[in-house]
């Protein structure tokens, strides 16, 4: 890390430290000063630039503006949307697609807690993202200064890393800290609460502490003790029927590549979950995913990747107790967690999959190999069978729409280079069954949080982060409604995308336990909602809206969708009415409270 000083610059007629004058005279003064004079938000600026940061979301503020200025002067894109929740899912959903770091500003009080929820989200699914918050003046500390809280205090239970920066002189030091820490062991949100006079304040340049760009990094790719590659090669080799369950912080690292040619090399049927769901595309040989409750029973090894023992996986408690577990994950307080295992490797996912390949290619000999390809065989058959048993609900015709219809068309439409989004409750549980992303990177879901509302800023991320790729984002009802307005952001940024609605008027994945508890005169209490043909929503906003009310509508409508975005450069939406009488599994055996 390099280090500069000299000595602090102060302002005219303010004294040192001091939040500057405010006034058009002096802002113009200011602007027209020396280049090495610089304030604490053009800091920010530069710092989020050393971290490959190219894109802000944010929500104007009075605390935050400095840093506006100071992202114009460094190319930084700067996206304001309508409600912060939207900015910080923003922020989450543009890590996910570019394997940066993420960055979301908002201003203080208000502006910090709408965002609670997009990075508590970014937390439970393990997303890099740097929040930056605004806070009143030093100087006004414990006054009681407009929108004061103590958002460090609050976003610390949400965070990998919360904190204050007290100076201008540490401004940039203090993002490069809070950026470390999104990318220790496995990544995560940070939080940093930067003063308005600290934004504001100048200080001569060579003063600021400046970290130097890939100077004050380790290598995150370590594949842990080598003894465990050997050990667990040696399970692999041995093993007849494996299996593998590849997870989010497979493609978080980008290790899919890796995970991609381990499964090749040594014939292993590949299960997915989270991110980890587009890895291999449909029809490959290794993938499955009709099957994984009959692969993990009749497995001897099942080797976990990225992905915790929690409610998604019973606890642990859905592996079979027969068959050998191997846990390999990026946060070593993961392993072992909930469940007892056979083995825990912690390190990147990728690094240890091509490690554990090497180790092992060449060792499996003829016969175990046979048996190898036979298990292969029989899930196939499995998947085969599990699926031609959903084909009716795939096909229903009927009315109104069942949520299987729904899901099959989605697949059907989607194209090698869609990007697809789920944010909802039932619906979107159902469409994971059909659904099958052609390509790494191309699913996005809320992850374990299970937040309604992700959709918008996830689409509007994807996006902007991807132009030359489509975009659809299939919400329920509900979660459209709650951040459904940031579309005319989307708009507004040249980044137009396909939504559409599985509208049941309800938030029917908990009518259903209700209904099962208190029955029907108790059941739908504060969870139906009004009947809104959201297609008319997309004409006001000058793109294409349509009502879908029969199956056989479901695939024209999708298509013209598709032309109008494409045409005119605007979102479009699809309302299809589907049957609030139906459930997902899940939601009938209500696995998600097991």
């Amino acid at each position: 890390m390099s280090t500069q000083t000299a000595n602090v610059t102060q302002l005219p007629g303010a004294r040192q430290g001091a939040a500057p004058s405010s006034t058009a005279e002096d802002t113009l003064v200011r602007k027209s000063r020396d280049p090495n004079i610089v304030s604490g938000g053009h800091l920010v600026a530069r710092a989020l630039k050393n971290e490959g940061v190219d894109t802000i979301f944010t929500l104007c503020g009075g605390h935050i503006i400095d840093i506006y200025d100071g992202c114009i002067d460094e190319g930084i894109r700067i996206i304001d949307v309508r409600h912060e929740q939207v900015a910080a899912h923003a922020a989450d959903g543009y890590a996910r697609q570019t394997g940066k770091l993420g960055c979301v500003v908002t201003t203080a009080g208000p502006g910090c807690t709408n965002a609670v929820t997009g990075i508590a989200t970014a937390f439970r699914s393990e997303s890099p993202v740097l929040h930056i918050g605004g806070q009143g003046a030093l100087t006004q500390h414990m006054m009681g200064s407009l929108q004061d809280l103590p958002h460090v205090d609050l976003m610390r239970p949400i965070t990998k890393f919360s904190a204050g920066v007290r100076s201008t002189e540490r401004v940039a030091d203090m993002i490069a800290m809070a950026a470390r820490e999104c990318f220790a062991g496995a990544p995560g949100p940070a939080y940093l609460e930067i003063p308005r006079d600290v934004l504001d304040r100048e200080i001569d340049l060579p003063r600021a502490v400046i970290p130097e760009p890939g100077h004050y990094r380790a290598s995150t790719k370590s594949v842990g003790d080598p003894r465990d590659i050997e050990k667990l090669a040696d399970m692999v080799v041995a093993s007849e029927r494996p299996v593998i369950l590849l997870g989010t912080q497979v493609w978080t690292c980008r290790g899919h590549d890796a995970a991609i040619e381990f499964v090749r090399a040594l014939d292993i049927p590949a299960y997915f979950n989270g991110s980890g769901r587009g890895l291999l595309p449909p029809g490959d040989p290794h993938h499955f995913d009709r099957t994984r409750r009959y692969g993990f029973d009749k497995a001897d090894l099942i080797i976990i990747v990225g992905t915790p023992f929690d409610f998604r996986m019973g606890y642990g408690k859905r592996l079979s107790r027969e068959a050998k577990i191997v846990q390999i994950d990026m946060d070593y307080r993961t392993v072992g967690k909930n469940r007892d295992i056979e083995l825990g490797l912690v390190g990147d996912p990728g690094a240890i999959l091509t490690a554990l390949r090497d180790a092992a290619s060449g060792r499996i000999d003829r016969g175990a190999h046979a048996k190898r390809r036979e298990w292969m065989a029989e899930l196939t058959r499995a998947e085969v069978a599990a699926t031609e048993k959903l084909m009716p609900l795939f096909k229903s015709d009927q009315s109104p729409i069942h949520p299987y219809r729904v899901a099959w068309e989605l697949n059907e439409f989607l194209n090698d280079d869609t990007i697809y989004i789920g944010d909802g409750g039932d619906v979107v549980t159902i469409s994971a069954q059909a659904v099958r992303p052609r390509r790494p990177g191309q699913w996005m879901d809320p992850g374990a949080l299970g937040s309604l509302g992700v959709g918008t800023g996830f689409a509007l991320a994807a996006k902007l982060a991807h132009p030359e790729k489509e975009v659809l984002c299939y919400y329920g009802d509900g979660s459209f409604g709650m951040t459904g307005f940031d579309m005319e952001t989307a708009n507004r940024f040249g980044a137009p995308y396909i939504a559409v609605i599985g509208n049941n008027s309800a938030m029917n994945q908990i009518r259903y336990g209700q209904l099962a508890k208190y029955g029907e005169q108790r059941g739908n209490v504060g969870n139906l909602l009004g009947d809104v043909p959201f297609g008319t929503f997309a004409a006001m906003l000058g793109g294409h809206g349509e009502e879908v009310r029969e199956a056989s509508e479901i695939a024209p409508a999708l298509r013209r969708a598709r032309e109008a975005v494409k045409r005119d450069g605007r979102s479009a939406v699809v309302n299809i009415w589907v049957d609030p009488r139906e459930y997902a599994p899940g939601t009938k055996a209500q696995t998600m409270y097991k």
